[in-house]
């Protein structure tokens, strides 16, 4: 089995989904003349206007080893590169028709050269893509604003499993589809298919070509951004992702203000909570995050978290994971107020911190790991602009010197997972386990730097 983006074109109908009479009249999209069979049709007859298809085309590049007798005898260079174009459909969600506003997933748009929306009266619009965020899997669109119709936001916070939704988008190509589902769970994360997730995970059919879709409530508001499906052959078995519609808005303000996302940082080192290390700290909660490290002079250490609190909640809503607090905290911007629920001691307390800008960050390494002690590291770029770890100021005859690292090395990988900040450089060793492979480009060349536990 594995996870899945649904990049290329969920073709399953609404079905009747058995409403009783106070359910229905709770709905004021639900009929209650005799004469009618209750319908999710009125909903989504407002609600698909904002739902667009998106073409796009591109070229992507890769690059080959060059055989060693090929540049022994013709003396080749030792990469070659090759260029190929590539056509791709997905979806997106009007948000902000004032303003053109378009959001769809990273991975539907990257690379893109070209990217064309199609409403659903059949007007297309050439796009200009305003910003996007890898880890995070969004993406910022802007179209000409001309009588378009956006999707009102809901709090996906409020989200309950058991909630009913809908999923709609252009799966396979197939334009305005519509499928419906429940809430299966929440806070899902550790998937592996992003660097921050906390997913919102339904049985409503979702399939390729869904990607940057919407997901929507019974009301017709966005609780999230349709994004990956799990399955062994990249159809639907009935669990895909999505992520909240506040992750979302979090991102795109940011995005609309600064052209990227500028995450906020806590500055904490940590795991999930268990029972046997809530019994071992004497605390009577089995979910949340547990604080094993507080960074010096972080917002954290500033904000009065202490090592061994374990973070319940954060802004009043309850925390599942370790992994579901640092999505939200990296989904937040630089700047932030946060009100941390903390259980210290065996009594609950509240902490408010203020993130300090993961993205403007120099940490001495030896913050982050034992082996790089003796270099500074800090956020940056390579030769090429592509955003890693630059290491810098480093210490002859220190460990980190003496696994390898050299002054403007640019860390971009921990174990061929992509880190494009020192907090997800941190987030990664972290993870790892036995011997650990730095990912480094020095210059034009790539190698691999070896660390031994």
């Amino acid at each position: 089995m594995s996870f899945r983006h649904c990049l290329l074109a969920s073709a399953v109908v609404v079905s009747s989904l058995g409403f009783t009479a106070s359910t229905q009249a709770a709905l004021p999209f639900f009929s209650d003349k005799k004469d009618e069979v209750p319908s999710l049709a009125p909903m989504l007859e407002e609600a698909t206007p904002a739902v667009v298809s998106i073409a796009v085309e591109g070229t992507q590049t890769s690059t080959q080893r060059v055989p060693e007798m090929f540049r022994y005898f013709f003396g080749a260079p030792q990469e070659q590169v090759q260029e190929r174009p590539f056509r791709g459909l997905g979806s997106g969600v009007i948000i902000d028709a004032d303003k053109g506003y378009v959001v769809t997933n990273n991975h539907v748009v990257d690379n893109a050269d070209e990217i064309t929306v199609k409403l659903t009266d059949g007007r297309e619009f050439k796009a200009k893509k305003l910003g996007s965020d890898e880890q995070s899997d969004i993406a910022l669109l802007k179209i000409e604003p001309d009588d378009l119709k956006a999707l009102p936001l809901a709090d996906s916070d409020a989200l309950r499993v058991g909630d009913f939704v809908v999923a709609i988008g252009n799966p396979f190509g197939l334009s305005q589809t519509v499928t419906s589902g429940i809430v299966s769970a929440l806070g899902r994360s550790g998937l592996n298919i992003g660097g921050y997730e906390d997913f919102i995970q339904t049985d409503a059919a979702i399939n390729r070509g869904n990607s940057g879709g919407a997901l929507v409530n019974l009301h017709g508001e966005l609780v999230g951004i349709n994004t990956a499906i799990f399955g062994p052959n990249g159809g639907n078995v009935g669990i895909g992702f999505a992520i909240p519609a506040n992750m979302m808005k979090s991102l795109i303000d940011q995005i609309a203000e600064f052209g990227e996302v500028r995450r906020g940082l806590l500055g904490i080192l940590g795991s999930d909570i268990d029972a046997g290390l809530a019994e071992a700290m004497n605390a009577e909660v089995n979910i949340g995050a547990f604080v094993s490290e507080v960074q010096p002079d972080s917002a954290a250490e500033k904000g009065g978290l202490q090592a061994g609190d374990i973070i319940t909640a954060i802004n009043g809503r309850k925390l599942h994971s370790f992994q579901e607090l640092r999505a939200k905290i990296a989904s937040m911007g630089a700047g932030a107020e946060v009100e941390l629920t903390v259980m210290r001691k065996g009594k609950k307390m509240n902490v408010d911190v203020v993130l300090d800008d993961a993205t403007d960050t120099t940490v001495t390494a030896a913050q982050i790991h034992p082996a790089l002690e003796g270099a500074t590291l800090s956020n940056g770029t390579d030769d090429a602009g592509n955003a890693g770890v630059v290491v810098s100021d480093i210490e002859r005859g220190a460990p980190a010197a003496r696994i390898g690292l050299q002054s403007d090395d640019v860390i971009i990988g921990v174990n061929r997972v992509r880190t494009s900040t020192v907090a997800e450089f941190r987030n990664a060793l972290d993870e790892a386990k036995g011997v650990i492979a730095l990912n480094v480009k020095r210059g034009n060349s790539a190698l691999y730097l070896v660390i031994r536990q």
